[in-house]
């Protein structure tokens, strides 16, 4: 067996999740995930170790080898997988569980009657039922209120598609047929997947094609150790918070221990408040992904993700943590608390790694919701959209602006034609604002204002965002920088502000400004060069009376 074989597989395999996303991107039926990409796909192998992961969303660098490996703990003895199956979930509690609104498909994939590897998705459906529109609550208090649980279930059973559990789903959700067509969307996507793994094991024989799956998975540790090495050894500690559940509670503390030795990274969130009683809790699975995250950020570089890359990371949370929040916890929110997590120990280990790690960023995902029945048609529409914020800024450069957040990844926002023809809105400005914050030598990322103007009867409005009275943090002498926030301005001028919310009542004429905060500074801003600042002036980035503040 040729090492050029070998890789010619490996690349092969990779290649496999690339083409399972853009068949899933080309396929579903809702913005959220053909647009923004809030979604990943990617394939294990037979014991539900991540192969290849072809990432939307990097929070869900968890979710898809642990979704298998969960299906494979309830799919034992008499409860057998077959070829065939195809299994559906959205648990918060067990592998691959973030909150019921994020679904993941599994596929187990079967060579001459043995099975030798998984193809699996997980997307975020615009709706699963639930006590509001969206399946995203910020006054849910246990899980059953926030939608439908698919608990690793049957979706196709040899080959026969559950035509009763469709049904049920179509009967408790409110957008039926966006949502049957994003699940047929993710079926689609596992199968590609698998007959592209079935013609590599077709021409390459299955000893070869397993033998470049071990080689893959070991590469990826390879490469990882060699880049953890290159980092100093010893413990860091750091703390944060979030600063409310959705329902009044809070603020919940975070604090982790990031321990880099023997070749190993630990990171210990011992200490971390109890779980809320409010929606803003993750699980087990969540922190994972969350520091996996964090740990790519630093030793990733060109390394290709798979599950060899994180041999040598383990995560210690006691159970029962916001962090590690048990059934029946509500988990709506729960990006919220991750994104928590990723900012945390890249706060402890900022020191260590400058080079890769900027400043604090707007540490939220922004996630907007605004429903109503559409002027036109009278049907029901349901906004869903993450919003960019400013990244913060870096030992030798200024920070990103208007970036989507850590757990974001490579999405996109929805396009203004797009939504302004779907939704019963109008989106009248969109761009940088100037509110003060994220000074330094190399300034923070400029966070953005939308503005939409609701143009139906009636709508309302949930925002979830976190990053709303503690600030992005700066370095070395940089300032921070601003918050996250929404306000409702009436058609009357009167001004409400929100920030965890549900429900908002909107009329015609009403305007839903969002406002994303701007990332922390680096260095004393004092010593940022003439050039610098005059061009920041130019662009619009800063004003006048800024500068003068800081001489």
């Amino acid at each position: 067996m040729d090492n050029f074989t070998l890789e010619i597989v490996k690349d092969a395999i990779v290649a496999i999740g690339d083409e399972m996303f853009e068949a899933q991107r080309r396929t579903s039926m809702s913005p959220i995930v053909y647009e923004t990409l809030d979604f990943a796909v990617g394939a294990t192998d037979a014991e539900g170790n991540l192969l290849a992961q072809g990432n939307g969303v990097t929070a869900f660098l968890a979710t898809l080898d642990t979704a298998v490996v969960s299906t494979l703990e309830r799919y034992q003895g008499g409860k057998a997988l077959e070829e065939g199956d195809v299994v559906i979930t959205n648990t918060p509690y067990a592998g691959g569980g973030t909150h019921l609104s994020d679904v993941v498909i599994v596929l187990p994939v079967y060579h001459e009657g043995e099975r030798v590897a998984f193809m699996v998705n997980k997307a975020h459906w615009t709706e699963v039922g639930g006590m509001d529109p969206g399946s995203v609550s910020t006054r849910a208090t246990d899980v059953i209120q926030e939608g439908l649980r698919f608990p690793f279930v049957k979706l196709y059973q040899r080959g026969v598609l559950n035509q009763a559990l469709v049904e049920m789903i179509a009967a408790n959700v409110r957008l039926p047929e966006s949502t049957l067509g994003d699940m047929h969307a993710g079926v689609a996507a596992a199968r590609v997947g698998a007959a592209r793994l079935q013609a590599l094991l077709a021409r390459h024989g299955k000893a070869t094609v397993l033998a470049a799956m071990r080689g893959l998975l070991d590469y990826g540790e390879r490469m990882t150790r060699a880049n953890l090495a290159r980092l100093p050894q010893g413990s860091w500690e750091a703390e944060d918070l979030v600063e409310s559940d959705g329902l009044g509670n809070g603020p919940f503390k975070l604090k982790v221990r990031v321990t880099l030795k023997d070749g190993e990274m630990i990171a210990d969130f011992t200490g971390t408040s109890p779980q809320a009683a409010g929606p803003i809790n993750t699980t087990m699975t969540g922190l994972v992904t969350g520091v996996r995250c964090a740990f790519m950020a630093v030793v990733g570089g060109d390394v290709p993700v798979n599950g060899g890359c994180f041999r040598m990371l383990k995560v210690v949370c006691p159970p029962g943590t916001l962090l590690s929040a048990q059934s029946p916890a509500p988990t709506s929110i729960y990006y919220e608390a991750l994104l928590g997590a990723i900012d945390v120990v890249w706060k402890a280990l900022a020191p260590v790694a400058p080079h890769r790690l900027p400043a604090g960023h707007q540490r939220c995902v922004g996630a907007t919701f605004i429903s109503g029945k559409h002027a036109d048609s009278g049907e029901l529409f349901i906004l869903g959209e993450p919003l960019v914020g400013g990244w913060g800024a870096a030992e030798d450069r200024d920070g990103d602006n208007g970036q989507f957040c850590a757990g974001n990844g490579e999405t996109f926002n929805i396009p203004v034609e797009l939504a302004e023809s779907r939704y019963g809105l109008r989106i009248e400005r969109y761009g940088f604002h100037t509110e003060d914050g994220g000074a330094g030598e190399f300034r923070g990322g400029r966070g953005v204002v939308i503005d939409y103007r609701v143009v139906c009867d009636e709508a309302y409005l949930t925002v979830t965002y976190s990053g709303n009275v503690r600030k992005p943090w700066g370095v070395d002498g940089g300032t921070s920088g601003t918050n996250n926030y929404a306000q409702v301005i009436r058609v009357d001028g009167t001004v409400e502000t929100h920030t965890m919310a549900t429900g908002v009542p909107l009329r015609r004429g009403d305007l839903v400004r969002c406002v994303t905060g701007t990332g922390g500074g680096w260095g004393d801003p004092r010593r940022r060069s003439r050039e610098r600042v005059a061009a920041d002036l130019r662009d619009g980035y800063i004003t006048a009376e800024q500068v003068a503040a800081y001489g």
